[in-house]
């Protein structure tokens, strides 16, 4: 994938890889007919407070609209979105009498879009749908279609069954679990993404590696993950650093989009350490996860050594890395991270040591510490963050 010239390869598809996904640039002009066609004459398009204030969300309110459609914006959203946020838009939700949402932006307003539809179709808190007491609650069914609008190259929260919401009496971020979570459609268009600043776009970029390199590590037979996670990564490493420095190069913002979606669709097979640090770290103080991720990241990969050493080899042959494998994937993620701007410790982002157990006893309750390719529980996440200070 990462040989084929972009000339080559129109940006440009219909998918159905898990879900039907509209991707190029100029497709948003696509949501009213999708709206249609999904029986949504009242769409409630939920986003965050910040995305409200962009042009791009008056941009998709028009496209939403047409005859006998009627979108309602809501925006009571958080960057890390909590309950009491969801719980405001299931709200405006039966207040506008909706019959569908329209999740627009990057992890929370996908996230909280996605849980509020699922919420305003089988009623009660989002907890009972949280990870790990969800199961019981999944025979539930809920007739509120989803359409889902990414604004980042990061999360691939458009095409994953599932949320990650902040439950405020922790406060601790919880996985919000369910079929119906999973959009009836994408519309990917990278033109949606030109106006994010350079800061973001390195840091929703990391967070799609941390994808496609978690996954790739995870210890479980998946080929299909693995191949998409190698390809995934490629594409970050060829294509972020142009997004970066060329805001708006549309095939460079193309690459990251969908190399997004493959990591979204690779982690299937699982996350690890990472993630769950970088999700205590969030509940507590805020920060942005894929930047979070992006500082921890080569840290948790030096943990993790003894068991990943197989998966680095075959990425270090697709990356053409010289020398031996894990050094030289190490180094190379090194040098993406200075290339573009990321800190080098947590102590840079403002975690201070006083804080270190705390974030670790959390991220050890994580449902991906259970997946880490080495066994971890409090005491060993410590040490991750004690060497990432």
């Amino acid at each position: 994938m990462s040989d084929i010239p972009a000339e080559t390869m129109p940006l440009r598809g219909d998918w159905s890889f898990p879900t039907e996904i509209r991707f190029g640039s100029g497709r948003v002009s696509e949501l009213g007919a999708l709206c249609v066609r999904f029986g949504m004459r009242r769409p409630l398009i939920v986003t965050d407070r910040g995305l409200a204030a962009a042009p791009l969300a008056e941009r998709v309110l028009e496209a939403a609209g047409g005859p006998g459609i009627a979108p309602k914006l809501f925006a009571g959203l958080q960057e890390n979105p909590t309950g009491v946020n969801v719980e405001d838009g299931v709200a405006a939700f039966q207040a506008w009498k909706a019959d569908g949402v329209i999740a627009l932006g990057g992890g929370s307003g996908l996230d909280g879009g996605k849980t509020i539809a699922l919420l305003a179709g089988c009623g009660g808190p989002p907890w009972r749908f949280a990870w790990p007491g969800h199961e019981r609650a999944q025979i539930e069914r809920s007739p509120v279609p989803i359409i889902a609008i990414p604004t980042t190259a990061g999360t691939g929260a458009e095409v994953e069954p599932s949320a990650i919401i902040t439950d405020e009496r922790g406060p601790v971020k919880r996985a919000v679990l369910h079929p119906g979570m999973l959009p009836r459609a994408v519309v990917a268009d990278p033109s949606l993404t030109v106006s994010m600043p350079r800061g973001l776009t390195a840091a929703t970029g990391m967070d799609a590696l941390s994808h496609n390199l978690e996954a790739l590590c995870v210890q479980s037979f998946h080929p299909m993950a693995d191949a998409i996670a190698v390809a995934g990564i490629a594409m970050i490493g060829r294509w972020l650093p142009v997004a970066v420095a060329e805001p708006a190069n549309l095939t460079a913002r193309g690459y990251m989009m969908a190399a997004a979606i493959m990591g979204a669709t690779a982690f299937g097979k699982g996350l690890g350490a990472m993630h769950a640090l970088s999700h205590a770290i969030g509940a507590l103080k805020g920060y942005h996860h894929g930047l979070t991720n992006a500082v921890l990241m080569p840290f948790v990969l030096a943990y993790n050594r003894p068991a990943i050493e197989p998966a680095m080899v075959a990425l270090a042959e697709t990356l053409r890395l010289q020398g031996e494998a894990f050094p030289a994937v190490h180094r190379w993620i090194l040098d993406l991270r200075r290339k573009i701007g990321i800190p080098e410790t947590v102590s840079q982002l403002g975690l201070a040591r006083a804080e270190f157990d705390r974030v670790a006893e959390l991220a050890a309750s994580d449902i991906c510490a259970g997946m880490n390719p080495v066994p971890v529980d409090a005491g060993t996440l410590r040490s991750i963050l004690d060497a990432a200070a």
